[in-house]
């Protein structure tokens, strides 16, 4: 009897020594007291996706998975059972419920030890705050202490996320969300009521009912809870009786890891930052990493695969997979083979076509000659090593022939095809001294999947390139001031004939216009396609630089392109229609000087006869000029047009449609159809030309 009076003694004067301190607390105000939480609480990095979805989670630097959680974040009933369970009296109490503690007081009183602690969920974020090695009452004390502190300077709300972003969960997991994704694979936004019991009965022993390592000793904690929630009137017995049916899986999930790529280069651009939002659609992301995985077993050992589907419009990057696997050593999947340098392959061809379209050089249905050739020791040679002969242009594009394309780019000029990438925010890698040769049409140049990416999104955008980005970036990057990378007509008539390329072998049409590549040696695998607002390219070989002997753009980028865009889960948008001016000729209604491609050296044409005269060149109007038509454009004076140079008979075309007739003489007119920028070619009997461009007012 002594002894029982002596440990109510003490249990009274705990409650003394409580109600001291609460008085304190209240009384001396907040500025007497250090400050109960820590200046920053250290969570784990968050990037997330376009709609705040979580693509990757980083640990803290003491190795632990905690993060940040609101209420908005979790399941209103999860929350309901934990008060009931932990604090019935939450939302009633000051930090700390004298009822509880006195019923502490007195089960201490009459067992001799502590057997129900009376914490409130503000007494345990305390101690969460501030670890205690042992249980004491000296300790229960301090907790009563910062208890009072915390709920004078937080809201009910701010302790209820505090908690539920530190309470532990087993191992390494602190917060609900952590606990929530590695045990059930989900955020804890819709929890079930199995679900729901399990995470509010871990806290209390962690270790000791970890589902990984005592399922058993888990699924009797999650049963008691349901239990307790019958009791407390928020479950019926029939539920509760479901739910303790489900069983407790042992399965810890890793925590996602997606677009794991671009989140390093948003942590290390933007150091520091607890959340990083992408432009990447998870939706997306999740697909197409599928895709890469998938693709890069059925290829072979070591190799990686790489994907980047973007916005044609804005330049975001809606998912983007640097490798096929970010944690395979064997097949380097750390390299981000989005941004690694690489030759291209043939996947410049259709902007070498763009350009001699624009110059009026070639139309669709024009004839190329696809036979050896010979460029001033430049020979080059074709995939297969066999020839067509004579093809029209969109043949030779379709096929990816590389003696048209050469003797195109040989045409126009490879600088000035390095100079319309330049203007569309891309910047080729040449070998260190070296200046644009004929090569680069064939791959002789670095670009990364990024580049083409971005080159492509002005043949989806009508030739108005945007630049890329996904988010991760240190600062926004600056719009391009002039973009394109071809002429509007230009690049709907590339497209129309990169539309009719035939989809791989087993892929279903799609809609997409789409090129390949592969560079020397099957070193690289490329394809880019696509749709009227969205493009997608494909790489595919090792990141070593190895060859992957079998590879080829066509047999194994192609079918990686249309699988990629079917399981993408984005609609199909169609094609841009033609723009004004811009229509298919016929080979019937070709002029005779576009008839066939006659280059410079005079393939179709005597050198000799071609040599003794200049190449044409408009002086009137000149390039740039303002013509004035007037109010009613219909019944103004037609325009003059004059040239010099050149070999008669000569064609003309107004942006890209010729005009009625062949003219002998160097002088022709041209009535305007509108208003808005024209473009005149003037083709000479060699298949010289020569354009300006006016501005009709």
């Amino acid at each position: 009897m002594r002894k029982w009076f002596r440990r109510s003694a003490i249990a009274g004067g705990s409650l003394a020594a409580l109600t001291i301190a609460a008085w304190v607390a209240l009384e001396a105000g907040d500025r007497a007291f250090p400050p109960p939480l820590p200046d920053r609480l250290p969570v784990s990095a968050e990037v997330v996706d376009r709609d705040g979805q979580l693509l990757r989670a980083y640990a803290t630097p003491d190795g632990r998975w905690r993060l940040a959680a609101t209420l908005d974040q979790v399941d209103p009933a999860f929350v309901d059972m934990l008060v009931a369970y932990e604090d019935k009296r939450f939302f009633e109490h000051r930090g700390v419920d004298v009822v509880a503690l006195a019923r502490a007081a007195l089960q201490f009183a009459t067992n001799g030890r502590i057997v129900s602690g009376g914490s409130t969920l503000s007494m345990q974020l305390a101690r969460l705050l501030e670890p205690r090695e042992q249980r004491s009452l000296g300790q229960k004390l301090r907790q009563v202490f910062r208890a009072l502190q915390i709920e004078r300077r937080l809201s009910k709300r701010e302790i209820l996320e505090l908690y539920l972003t530190l309470a532990p969960y087993g191992g390494n997991l602190e917060g609900v969300r952590a606990a929530s994704l590695a045990w059930f694979g989900k955020e804890p936004r819709r929890l079930g009521v199995s679900e729901a019991a399990l995470l509010v009965a871990l806290p209390q022993l962690p270790e000791r009912r970890r589902p990984d390592r005592n399922p058993a000793g888990a699924q009797s904690a999650r049963d008691r809870v349901l239990s307790r929630m019958v009791g407390a009137g928020l479950l019926g017995e029939r539920e509760a009786a479901r739910a303790a049916l489900d069983p407790v899986s042992d399965l810890r999930r890793d925590l996602p890891a997606l677009a794991a790529h671009a989140a390093d280069v948003a942590l290390r651009n933007q150091p520091g930052q607890a959340r990083h939002q992408l432009t990447i659609r998870r939706s997306v992301q999740e697909n197409l990493e599928a895709v890469a995985l998938d693709a890069a077993r059925r290829t072979g050992p070591r190799v990686s695969v790489a994907l980047i589907l973007a916005d044609a419009m804005t330049g975001e990057i809606l998912g983007e997979v640097g490798s096929a696997n970010y944690f395979d050593a064997s097949r380097s999947g750390w390299i981000d083979m989005t941004r690694t340098l690489r030759s291209p392959g043939s996947t410049l061809k259709p902007f070498i076509y763009g350009l001699a379209v624009e110059e009026g050089l070639v139309a669709q249905e024009t004839l190329i000659e696809d036979r050896p050739a010979d460029f001033a020791g430049y020979r080059p040679r074709n995939f297969d090593m066999t020839y067509q002969g004579d093809v029209t242009v969109r043949q030779a594009l379709q096929l990816s022939l590389n003696v048209p394309a050469i003797r195109l780019l040989d045409a126009v000029g490879p600088q000035r095809l390095v100079s319309r990438f330049r203007q569309a925010g891309v910047t080729p890698v040449l070998p260190p001294g070296e200046v644009p040769g004929l090569a680069i049409g064939l791959g002789g140049v670095g670009l990364s999947l990024r580049d083409l990416v971005q080159l492509y999104t002005g043949l989806s955008n009508g030739g108005d390139a945007k630049v890329l980005r996904d988010g991760s970036e240190a600062a926004a990057p600056t719009p391009l001031a002039n973009g394109m990378v071809l002429e509007e007509r230009a690049a709907w008539q590339v497209s129309d004939m990169l539309a009719g390329v035939r989809p791989p072998v087993g892929a279903a049409p799609r809609g997409i216009a789409y090129k390949t590549g592969t560079s020397y040696g099957n070193r690289d695998a490329w394809s880019v396609g696509y749709d009227g607002r969205h493009v997608l390219g494909v790489w595919l070989g090792r990141p070593d630089s190895g060859s992957v002997p079998g590879i080829s753009g066509y047999d194994s980028a192609a079918p990686v392109l249309f699988e990629a865009f079917a399981r993408s889960g984005l609609a199909a948008t169609p094609l841009r229609r033609p723009p004004a001016g811009a229509f298919h000729l016929s080979p019937g209604d070709l002029p005779v000087t576009m008839e066939r491609f006659v280059s410079a050296d005079g393939d179709a044409v005597s050198a000799v006869h071609v040599a003794a005269e200049p190449a044409p060149r408009i002086v009137f109007p000149p390039d740039g000029a303002r013509v004035e038509l007037g109010a009613a454009s219909t019944e103004a004076t037609p325009l003059v047009l004059k040239l010099q140079g050149g070999r008669a008979p000569f064609r003309w075309l107004a942006n890209g449609k010729p005009l009625a007739d062949i003219e002998r003489r160097r002088e022709a007119t041209w009535q305007p159809d509108g208003v808005g920028q024209s473009t005149l070619t003037v083709i000479d009997a060699a298949g010289r030309a020569a354009s300006i461009k006016v501005f009709v007012e």
